[in-house]
């Protein structure tokens, strides 16, 4: 076992699946206790019980203030501090265009994505400052980078993560307290609502559209978070860090996608 995170208390959202099982499988095996804050009463205490007494499951619904005190109040109980927050819980519905996409999606959106992430900032900062300093991190996206279609209020709300990661950490970095965010690329997770085969497909789209020929999976973005959790990252703060396999960064496929052969003038 390494011990990048020996000693810290972690707290994750979205955290019994996906890219927030990932990070909290990780983080406990780097020496962190972790509380698992999901809505998915079955999954969570399951991921819980596999990581061990590391790590410890509650129920969550991050739109809820109520909530989201509570789970900090869980893992304050449990083991007397807080030291790094992933506000990681989000999704990613079908939407359509904005004409047809109904109400109640963009809400759904909104209030995951950016209302679950200021809560989890607003209430999550206080137990930072007891601790002497920590570090926040939230899952943004590409998305909140690049206009895609189809997609406008996911875009949207990764976008205000960005905005919102930026503002806060002006906000709080002469208090110790580092607040970055994570823009993945495309990631073959599902988010919970894709069968099997669809996730399988969407990897497949997915080393397709991202350069280095591979999709991203939860394991990779785990990773950008210990990082953006561990002392090694100690002098980084407002920062957007991208793990798209280069789908946002220059392009080298410029004479496949286009049939050019440069070498012939």
């Amino acid at each position: 076992m390494a011990d990048r995170l020996a000693g810290k208390v972690a707290v994750i959202t979205g955290g019994a699946s996906g890219i927030g099982e990932a990070t909290a499988r990780l983080f406990a095996s780097e020496g962190a206790r972790v509380l698992i804050a999901d809505r998915n009463a079955d999954r969570g205490p399951e991921v819980a019980a596999e990581i061990g007494e590391a790590a410890l499951y509650v129920e969550t619904d991050v739109r809820q203030s109520e909530d989201v005190q509570g789970m900090f109040a869980a893992a304050d109980d449990a083991w007397g501090r807080v030291d790094v927050i992933y506000n990681n819980a989000g999704v990613g519905p079908p939407e359509d265009n904005i004409r047809d996409c109904p109400e109640k999606t963009y809400d759904l959106v909104s209030d995951i994505n950016i209302r679950g992430v200021w809560l989890g900032m607003k209430y999550g900062i206080p137990h930072l400052e007891r601790a002497g300093g920590g570090s926040i991190i939230a899952t943004a996206s590409v998305a909140g980078l690049v206009g895609l279609a189809g997609m406008a209020a996911y875009c949207a709300s990764k976008g205000a993560v960005i905005a919102m990661v930026q503002a806060a950490a002006g906000e709080w970095a002469s208090k110790g307290i580092r607040i970055n965010c994570i823009c993945p690329g495309g990631i073959a997770t599902g988010q919970g609502w894709l069968s099997q085969e669809r996730v399988e497909q969407s990897r497949q789209d997915w080393a397709r559209i991202h350069p280095v020929g591979r999709s991203g999976e939860a394991i990779d973005i785990a990773n950008a978070a210990l990082f953006l959790a561990s002392d090694a990252s100690a002098l980084i703060t407002g920062q957007k860090l991208v793990v798209d396999g280069g789908w946002t960064g220059p392009d080298g496929r410029y004479d496949e996608l286009t049939g050019r052969d440069w070498t012939q003038v």
